[in-house]
Formats: structure tokens, sequence, C-alpha cells
């Protein structure tokens, strides 16, 4: 048994197909069809339904796959114990992102990274505050860019920057045109347009609403309920009229100059999101982290300059039963 016989098995599975999985791998078909077949002699075992289509595990093989994929995980940690002996920064490394986050700061920061440090094979992935923990604890991820505070016990929680909301009403509603800076009191969040379940900046606002007097009931809710994935939707159903919504601050400076007008402000201390890096208290890739660190936090430090903010939680605040 190799390990690089394990990662072709493990190959096979992800893909299913072992034309597409030599792709993956680098090698031809033959060769790692070859060495599948050796690896099934040598356990006695079928690894691999060939009868179907696509190819299937067997019982006894997702077992071995299991086996397999703790095996290859073990030797690249050996390789990122070496590589942080050398102060060594390259090799495979994977950085999940949460969708709130990845359309602004990336732009910002990947670029400057890849010309830096082109050594490092990055990839990545848009993911879910749940998804990014799960794969993290599990050893798939190296690191993920989240809101935090998330105090979950194993992984650490490193600071980028803090980056507060901003209220978006457009045509003048609930007469704030000639306010320099509101307050959360003035939003109304039975009008507020919120991204749909899943993302961890909908429970922050939702933990912002908690806050308010829910129950005014001389304010108008909205006709539908609307939920969606994209400030950019939720951009154009407000200037539409169908209501409020809140912005992250970095997404607030590609606005158009005339939907720049629409933004309010508030008064201090602002309510804001913190933005870390998330990852294992026993990742070995900390030369990389460190790196990506420095880069991310030189270019956004000139870009938010506020001073006096409130950090909301990212996870929805239950409300106990009385």
């Amino acid at each position: 048994m190799t390990i690089v016989q394990f990662q072709y098995i493990l190959a096979v599975a992800q893909y299913k197909n072992f034309s597409v999985a030599a792709e993956k791998c680098f090698v031809t078909q033959p060769t790692l069809s070859m060495q599948v077949q050796r690896l099934e002699e040598e356990l006695d075992v079928l690894i691999f339904d060939r009868s179907k289509k696509p190819i299937r595990v067997t019982e006894v093989g997702e077992k071995i796959l299991k086996q397999a994929e703790s095996i290859v995980n073990e030797s690249e940690r050996i390789k990122s114990i070496i590589a942080q002996h050398k102060g060594f920064i390259g090799g495979r490394f994977r950085l999940g992102i949460i969708p709130t986050v990845a359309p602004t700061l990336l732009p910002m920061f990947l670029n400057n990274f890849t010309k830096k440090y082109p050594k490092v094979e990055l990839h990545v992935e848009e993911m879910t505050t749940r998804e990014c923990v799960r794969e993290l604890s599990e050893g798939s991820l190296d690191v993920a860019i989240v809101a935090t505070p998330l105090g979950e016990k194993n992984l650490v929680e490193r600071p980028l920057y803090d980056e507060p909301f901003v209220a978006y009403i457009p045509n003048d509603r609930y007469q704030l045109k000639e306010k320099q800076k509101i307050k959360v009191s003035d939003l109304s969040p039975k009008d507020m347009l919120m991204l749909q379940d899943g993302h961890c900046f909908r429970d922050s606002v939702l933990n912002i609403c908690q806050e308010l007097n829910n129950h005014d009931r001389h304010k108008q809710s909205i006709p539908v309920e609307i939920k969606s994935g994209s400030f950019e939707t939720l951009i154009r159903l407000s200037n539409e009229g169908m209501g409020m919504t809140l912005l992250p601050y970095l997404h607030t400076l590609n606005l158009a100059e005339s939907e720049q007008k629409n933004l309010h402000y508030f008064e201090e201390p602002s309510p804001a999101r913190e933005i870390s890096l998330l990852y294992h208290r026993n990742e070995l890739k900390i030369n990389i982290i460190n790196a990506l660190y420095d880069v991310i936090a030189g270019v956004v430090r000139g870009a938010i300059t506020f001073d006096d903010l409130k950090i909301i939680d990212p996870i929805l605040k239950r409300k106990s039963k009385k």
C-alpha cells in the first residue's frame, strides 16, 4: 500500500470516473487503473463496483476510503511540519470564505497575495460559516474568513477588521434625509429586506432588530416576505420601494453615485461585524496563515477608518421563553 494509491482511490471516489480521476491526478488512465487494481488485489477486496454507472464504492470500500483520507491528510501534515521548520511559504492551501465577505474582500487582497507568494497553491471556495467550521474541524480546510465571535473550542479566531453596518434607505423613507447620522431605533424591522437563511449577516441583522421595539404596530410591513442571497438584489428591491436593508460597509464603496445618497450611517457606537481568520488550534500551515493575515490586514487597514463600533453577534440569539 502506498499514499499515491490512496490518493488515486480518493480521486475515483470523488469523480466516480477513472478517466476524470486520472486527469485530476495528472497521470494516464492505465496508470491510475493499474494502481487501484493492485491495491484491491493486495487487500483482496473490491473497493469499487465497476458494473455500475457511474462507478459506486462498495460497502468495504467506504471504510477503506475513510481511512485512506485520514492517512493522506496526515501525510500532508508531515509536509507542513517540514515547511514550517524551514520557513517555507508554499504548497496547497485551501481557504473558505463566507459569501457576504467574498465579493468585496477577495478583489482587495487576492492579486497581491498570489504575486507575493507564488509558491502557494491557493484554493478559494465560498462556504457558509457552518460549512467552514465543519471542514476546519475535519481537517479538509486550512483557514476560513468568517464573521466572529463563534466560540468554537478547537478553533482560533484571529480578528482581521471590524466592518460597520450601513443602512440603505431609498426614497427618503421615514424622513431620514436630513439626518447626518441615524439611530438603530430609526430602523423599521417590519420593512427590513434580509438575506436568506444560512447567512450569518442575516443573523446579525436579526440580532439588531431584536434590540428594537419589534411590536411597533404603527409601521406598515412589506406586502411580500423577501429573502435573497444577494446584496445587489436587496438594493434593487429597495430602490423599487419594497423596503430598507442593511449592507456591510465595504459593499457600499462600489455603489453608483445615485445609490450612495441612500446610505445612512449610524450614530456611534455603530453596529458592526468582526471579520476574522478562523483555523484549527493544531493547524500546521501557520506560515501561510501569517502571510495571509499580513496581506489582508495591510489592504483593509486604510479602507475602514471607523473608531467607535459595537460588534453584533453573528449567531442568532434565541429569545428565552417566559
